[in-house]
């Protein structure tokens, strides 16, 4: 199948088949906030987020001029609160530095706090509708399957795929690409259960072709006692108390090495504060 048939087949999918996720038809800023908490996060976790923070910091200069904690409580149990922090640095730099508005520049984009490649790249599609490369897990799984015949990309893409997949972007509606090809590997070529009965694509499908080679997966560590827990512990605790003392959070942890551990790094990333003998979030 040509690459230009391909495009057509895809946005055709998706202009008739797209969720109706409320950042899709909001603004720059919209986006953007969007595109922080959907990192590792899944869209049924984020959408209620969402709503929640644009009603309450509907603008850059809305948000920057929020206390820390407020914005680390109303983060919740999105996971990773660290890309809280970084929205909220990034929105004092776009209210003091870029008037309030999301910068379109990429280089503009990639200074900001938390703004990688990939974010870039997707404010780029998703707000300004550029014709960006978009590389997220979705879009990538989909690639290495119906091109490469692999079950699953590699950890990260190399300079040669982003290339091969550069090739891809349709002259037309190339920020439409970004969004299909997203959404078709979010619904259709899923990681755990690919709907391949009711793929459009499938006769064109290398990995099909091939027999649907399996890849080996390395298994995910336990969250069950992990670190990562016992920061969740430590940080749900103080988004339900102003403040929370050792004694206290060792209740709710017993094994103290660890905690003690996590305190530490929660500090170090300006998370938490002490106050000596209590601890509460990052003012």
């Amino acid at each position: 199948m040509s690459k230009q048939s391909l495009a057509s087949k895809l946005i055709s999918w998706f202009d008739k088949n797209k969720r109706d996720l409320p950042w899709r038809n909001t603004s720059p800023w919209g986006v953007f906030i969007s595109e922080f908490m959907l990192q590792q996060t899944p869209v049924n976790r984020v959408t209620p987020i969402w709503h929640e923070w644009m009603e309450r910091w509907p603008t850059p200069d809305a948000l920057a001029s929020a206390p820390k904690s407020e914005v680390i409580k109303a983060w919740g149990r999105l996971g990773y609160p660290r890309r809280a922090l970084r929205l909220h640095e990034s929105a004092k730099i776009i209210a003091k530095e870029h008037g309030g508005m999301v910068p379109r520049a990429r280089e503009d984009l990639i200074a900001l706090p938390g703004v990688g490649d990939y974010t870039a790249s997707a404010i780029a599609a998703f707000a300004f509708g550029e014709s960006a490369l978009v590389l997220d897990i979705n879009i990538r799984r989909f690639f290495a399957r119906y091109f490469d015949g692999e079950q699953f990309p590699s950890s990260a893409p190399s300079l040669v795929e982003r290339k091969i997949r550069t090739e891809l972007i349709p002259t037309k509606r190339g920020d439409t690409w970004a969004a299909a090809t997203m959404e078709f590997g979010a619904l259709i070529c899923t990681s755990k259960s690919p709907q391949c009965n009711e793929c459009f694509l499938i006769d064109s499908c290398a990995w099909r072709a091939a027999g649907y080679p399996l890849m080996e997966i390395k298994r995910q560590a336990k969250f069950e006692g992990s670190d990562r827990q016992c920061r969740g512990v430590v940080m749900k605790a103080l988004r339900e108390k102003n403040r929370v003392s050792k004694v206290a959070l060792e209740k709710e942890w017993n094994n103290y090495s660890q905690l003690e551990k996590a305190l530490e790094t929660l500090i170090a990333d300006g998370l938490i504060e002490t106050t000596g003998k209590s601890f509460r979030l990052a003012s």
